[in-house]
């Protein structure tokens, strides 16, 4: 099938970007940088927006770059951008982790970073990564920028905070220190897949007890969120088959399971609790 038409917008600036962006905003028009999400969807003709808003030659929404302890990531960055070593420590070994799980690798080499927070669906590596480090997202509009924190941002199922003339500029992440332990796990019917449920978690190891622990789930939910309880389990404790048993029981009752046809609540639970205890012991080996 093929898209209904539309007027292909091309700002050269971010400013030209927002202005054009507000005046069509209010008849459906949407932003397209990699339209992984968006074109597939527009081709079945799920949505039919009379205008794209397209960013991919507005100057440095390509940026990726390490500003002292903050990582950004602007709005045109790819997927494919995040390949081992790209960007340094334990946060670019992080993203280079989740990047190899990102559907296939046309999509990897086109898909944006930014693109999959701003579709926000509840399988994303992405959003995962955003939830789990606690990512500052701009947002950009021709009335102004603002931040807003990832855990404020996603609001639901491909739902939320950035409204209809807001472009979702740069991501920041925290660089994490280099001594930082990370698991990762997620599991789908077949390679590059939605993800039924995926767990992301980092820690470090102080005195031989688990210090600064993150803990996030993904896919199993309607958005990615940290547990904060569980958190507070690990934090202090050991680093031994003992507590990771006890964490993974607690996370799998803990969560709110998405439900469909083909995966029932319990299903989900047991796939959180599995992925819980394996990327535990992944961090530690």
């Amino acid at each position: 099938m093929k898209p209904a038409a539309f007027v292909h917008h091309r700002p050269k600036t971010i400013e030209d970007a927002v202005r054009i962006l507000a005046e069509v905003a209010p008849d459906d028009g949407r932003v397209i940088a990699g339209g992984q999400s968006l074109v597939p969807i527009m081709a079945y003709r799920m949505a039919r927006p009379p205008h794209l808003v397209d960013i991919n030659h507005v100057e440095g929404l390509d940026r990726l770059a390490v500003d002292g302890s903050t990582l950004s990531i602007g709005a045109c960055v790819r997927h494919s951008a995040f390949m081992d070593g790209a960007v340094p420590g334990a946060t670019g070994a992080l993203l280079a982790r989740l990047m190899r799980h990102i559907a296939h690798k046309p999509i990897r080499t086109r898909g944006t970073f930014c693109g999959s927070l701003a579709h926000s669906d509840p399988s994303s590596e992405w959003c995962l990564a955003a939830a789990a480090l606690d990512a500052v997202l701009v947002l950009k509009s021709a009335g102004g920028a603002r931040e807003i924190a990832a855990r404020d941002y996603f609001q639901g199922v491909m739902t939320t905070a950035l409204e209809p003339d807001e472009i979702l500029v740069e991501a920041r992440l925290p660089m994490l220190a280099d001594d930082t332990k990370i698991g990762f796990l997620e599991f789908s019917r077949r390679a590059g897949d939605f993800a039924l449920a995926a767990v992301l978690t980092t820690f470090r190891i102080v005195d031989d007890k688990i210090a600064e622990p993150r803990f996030a789930i993904g896919g199993a939910e309607a958005f990615p969120r940290r547990l904060a309880e569980i958190e507070a389990m690990l934090a202090g404790s050991a680093p031994d088959a003992q507590t990771w048993s006890k964490v993974a029981d607690a996370a799998a009752t803990r969560i709110e399971p998405l439900e469909d046809a083909a995966t029932s609540v319990e299903y989900r639970r047991d796939l959180v609790r599995a992925l819980s205890l394996r990327a535990l012991e992944q961090a530690m080996a």
